[in-house]
């Protein structure tokens, strides 16, 4: 069905491609190569355990999927992970705060396949100070991984090359349990996490979800962020495995054939950001229950743990074979979204001292396949 769809999008356009020349080229249009990191992690026999933890760590979910993380490991027996400044995300993210998130999922990972090992990590975050309002060129975090055959292994890590942001529609028939969704809320560490799966309030959260969407894609600085991150199809992705991802022959055969303009997924008075709205709002109308973090305040250390608490909801939602997909747009802290930001806090009944962190649609999802990353080598500072 997709392929047809796609074949007479072609032709109204003018375009036409023979049967078979377009099948045997659809074939060879999955970026495969993005996703080898996943599958090579822990296998490179790499004798120094922190390039082995490493090579689970970059598989860590992150905002746009920017993948900031820089690794030194100059000093034996130490990594110091730093933020690729070029990596931040100005307009969606002004603060870094989405982006010290996406470092603390890192941490965890780290921390998981460390142990695997037989390594426990001493981890000290910021050691040389938190830097405000933005991250900066100091250390946000020193890791010293300590030979220790005593310590926990956790079962949580079995999941890391199966967990996934699954960003496709759910099945609106299966609901989800309160027995999964607390099992799921259980696996956090350090801050209370909030969910609910009634339909009512759900069905509420979906709306003011898709109505944040709706306001970051409107605001063209914001729109601008992440449509110049967007890799579409296998050579871009391929290059870049950061970023947006559209893989796939539809994707590309549109691009090719000029229907999918950049520009014009900035212009809210066009047809293509119709339609791309409205692809976007099936995901929300699929929300089957929710998910959300809270800290007490908003420090840096305290996004670290969040992040940290985060990737740990996500693996335990994979065991159970429950998808997870952050909405992070009412969460944004530009102006135009101040709105939607102090409307969803208000829904969830967060205190205005308390800082909502993440926050998530979850369900039952088709499988599908890992995102892009860069191999681990290339995260890699000194050594």
């Amino acid at each position: 069905m997709t392929n047809r769809r796609v074949f007479l999008t072609l032709f109204g356009g003018g375009v036409v491609l023979a049967a078979t020349s377009a099948t045997l080229w659809a074939t060879t249009r999955d970026p495969a190569g993005a996703r080898r990191p996943w599958e090579t992690a822990g296998q490179g026999g790499e004798a120094d355990p922190r390039r082995r933890a490493l090579s689970f760590a970059v598989l860590a979910p992150n905002p746009h999927n920017r993948q900031p993380w820089v690794a030194d490991l100059s000093v034996p027996e130490v990594l110091t992970l730093f933020c690729d400044p070029d990596r931040r995300l100005p307009h969606t993210d002004p603060f870094d705060r989405q982006i010290t998130i996406g470092l603390g999922c890192f941490l965890e990972l780290l921390a998981l396949a460390a142990a695997e090992d037989g390594y426990r990590t001493d981890i000290a975050v910021f050691p040389d100070g938190a830097p405000q309002p933005r991250l900066d060129g100091r250390p946000v975090a020193r890791v010293r991984f300590i030979r220790d055959e005593a310590v926990a292994r956790d079962p949580l890590f079995a999941a890391v090359l199966d967990r996934r942001s699954n960003k496709e529609a759910y099945d609106t028939t299966r609901p989800v349990a309160t027995e999964s969704l607390a099992a799921i809320a259980a696996a956090a560490r350090v801050h209370p996490v909030a969910f609910t799966n009634d339909p009512a309030r759900v069905a509420a959260l979906r709306g003011q979800a898709f109505d944040a969407l709706r306001t970051e894609m409107t605001t063209y600085a914001t729109a601008k962020e992440s449509v110049d991150l967007l890799r579409i199809g296998k050579r871009e992705i391929e290059a870049n495995p950061d970023g947006i991802d559209l893989p796939g022959p539809v994707f590309e055969a549109l691009q090719l054939a000029g229907m999918m303009p950049r520009d014009a997924m900035l212009d809210t008075t066009s047809d293509v950001f119709a339609q791309q709205l409205a692809a976007m709002k099936v995901p929300f109308d699929t929300a089957m229950a929710f998910v959300w973090t809270i800290t007490p305040g908003n420090s840096r250390a305290e996004q670290i743990e969040a992040g940290r608490d985060w990737v740990r909801l996500n693996l335990a939602a994979t065991r159970l074979g429950v998808a997870m997909h952050p909405f992070s747009q009412a969460l944004q802290e530009f102006a135009e979204m101040r709105p939607h930001f102090d409307g969803l806090r208000q829904a969830l009944g967060i205190p205005p001292e308390h800082t909502l962190q993440m926050f998530a649609r979850l369900g039952y999802g088709p499988s599908v396949k890992a995102g892009p990353r860069w191999p681990y080598e290339t995260r890699i500072r000194a050594a």
